[in-house]
């Protein structure tokens, strides 16, 4: 009886390193099927819940949920996927990895080393992810993120029908995506930015906002409550607004891993 057919998403947000890496896997493992190619952390998470791959390459350092978010809430939305870390950090972090027994792969990925984690993941072809060793990784390398990140966004200029609105970042409540633009929400009202919500997950505050919804992302301290329905999914509730919240069921497992 033949081997079922493995499968695999990559997720890495410089789409030519992502390019790469599937090309690459291609030959070293031309049996593995790829289901998704993510360019975000939230794309990822997303394909998690829908594709439950066998198999899960994640950069570290995306925008906004990075590969540590995506593989935390693995265990909730895909329980069974093999995790691999894409990273382009020092030694000691490498150290972190191997003391998790977590399958990496340092950047720029070559052939070589490739091949040495494709005959790992064949050996451990059924198992999971140590979701322990994942928590205990995010420990490690995340002991910086609990810092207030001195090179995040603390002001943005929104337009408001003629008026031009200088805004602080601590006052949004939320951010919506709206086509290219990005709709600004705070007690006062509304305001339009002109730069597409990808663009903000690289320069807000990971520790402050959080996305909850592909198209979403909320000021933490702005959320008075958050309600789960029986199909999984989320609404939040509003400190200073009346309106709710859409969040998605593959992001609820974000919420339960803080």
């Amino acid at each position: 009886m033949a081997k079922p057919t493995l499968t695999a998403l990559v997720a890495e947000d410089e789409a030519l390193l992502r390019r790469s890496l599937v090309e690459t896997l291609g030959e070293a493992w031309p049996q593995l099927r790829i289901v998704a190619e993510c360019e975000d952390g939230a794309e990822a998470l997303e394909a998690l819940a829908e594709h439950r791959p066998d198999i899960a390459f994640l950069d570290i350092r995306m925008p906004g949920l990075t590969g540590i978010d995506v593989a935390g809430a693995a265990g909730d939305v895909s329980p069974l996927t093999r995790i691999v870390f894409v990273t382009a950090y020092d030694q000691y972090a490498i150290d972190a990895f191997e003391h998790g027994a977590i399958d990496y792969l340092l950047k720029p990925v070559t052939a070589e080393r490739l091949a040495v984690t494709v005959q790992r993941l064949q050996q451990r072809a059924g198992t999971a992810a140590d979701s322990e060793a994942i928590a205990e990784l995010g420990q490690r390398l995340g002991a910086q993120r609990g810092k207030p990140d001195a090179t995040a966004l603390t002001w943005i200029t929104a337009s408001a029908g003629r008026e031009t609105r200088l805004i602080l970042v601590d006052d949004v409540i939320y951010f919506r995506a709206d086509n290219k633009y990005t709709t600004v929400v705070t007690a006062e009202g509304e305001a339009v930015l002109r730069k597409p919500i990808r663009e903000l997950l690289e320069v807000l505050d990971g520790n402050l906002f959080k996305q909850i919804h592909r198209s979403t992302i909320v000021n933490l301290k702005a959320i008075a409550s958050i309600v789960r329905d029986d199909s999984g999914k989320g609404t939040v509730r509003l400190r200073q607004r009346s309106e709710t919240l859409s969040v998605s069921q593959p992001f609820m497992a974000l919420f339960r891993a803080m």
